[in-house]
């Protein structure tokens, strides 16, 4: 069982807020494309991939729509334009390969996961609407420390808190670059966490301290937090923690190679995972 911290310790969040947390969605989706006689193979390879990418679009914003319950007429309105204007990442070719079509001829297929980027200002506009805290919008974390500044040998401790339950993974990025898993670790396997909640790390259980050593620096702690269980990364069990040995340029792709599930009686269909993003920077000093 987490250790679970009082509510009076959100009052934190107004003394040292959390950088601006990034929101998106997770999914599959597959394009199709024919060569016809005004395309060449590359261009239909691209064609296709376009094709899937909108459909990424298309079953993100139903997915919102049937989804979540925004009362505020003004925010569910930015919310669909934020999603409207999206960009579109590819994660991971999933299949691809060409057949032939009787009646179209060369036709290529593309199955992709893709991460569906909402627009940036139009996220923020809908923001300043309504709490995002409210656990009928899209997932969104938050993780903050209890100082920006620390000395050699103090204790640092870091708070993480959804608007709606999430699976998460904490890192921590020291002075030299190097990246450590804090949670999950070999002692808390358990990455559920209840929205609406504030959670300290380390807790109770967990068999390490965050105390300050050299090198001392800019630091960072990042919080990755999906509606479903997140993609895995190669860890070593270190002193109550993971060291990280994926390059630190991968860890964000690999973790978003999130777990997508097939929801009920829509067939191919597979259901969207919400995924939030989230940093907090703080110095470490001698």
């Amino acid at each position: 069982m987490k250790r679970i911290i009082i509510a009076l310790i959100i009052c934190i969040l107004a003394a040292v807020p959390a950088l601006y947390a990034s929101q998106s969605t997770i999914t599959e989706a597959e394009g199709h494309a024919c060569m016809g006689d005004d395309k060449s193979r590359k261009d239909t390879e691209l064609a296709a991939l376009s094709d899937a990418k909108r459909k990424a679009v298309d079953y993100t914003l139903t997915y919102l729509e049937s989804n979540t319950e925004v009362k505020n007429f003004v925010l569910e309105s930015d919310m669909v334009k934020a999603y409207s204007n999206a960009s579109v990442r590819v994660i991971e070719e999933i299949e691809k390969g060409w057949y032939r079509d009787p009646s179209s001829g060369e036709c290529f297929r593309l199955k992709i996961k893709a991460e569906v980027l909402p627009d940036e200002k139009k996220i923020k506009s809908a923001g300043k609407e309504a709490s995002f805290d409210d656990p009928a919008s899209p997932l969104n974390v938050r993780v903050w420390t209890d100082k920006k500044e620390y000395k050699n040998s103090e204790k640092i401790k870091v708070y993480i808190r959804g608007n709606k339950p999430f699976y998460a993974r904490v890192v921590y990025k020291d002075a030299s670059g190097k990246t450590v898993q804090l949670f999950p670790n070999p002692y808390s396997s358990d990455n559920y966490f209840r929205g609406g909640t504030v959670y300290e790390i380390p807790s109770g259980e967990d068999r390490f301290d965050l105390e300050v050593s050299p090198p001392f620096g800019s630091e960072s702690i990042t919080i990755y937090a999906g509606s479903s269980q997140l993609g895995d990364l190669d860890l070593e069990s270190v002193s109550g923690i993971y060291d990280i040995k994926t390059r630190p340029a991968d860890i964000g792709v690999k973790t978003r190679g999130v777990k997508i599930k097939q929801k009920g009686d829509e067939g191919e269909k597979k259901t969207p995972v919400e995924f939030s993003e989230a940093s907090a920077s703080l110095v470490t000093k001698k």
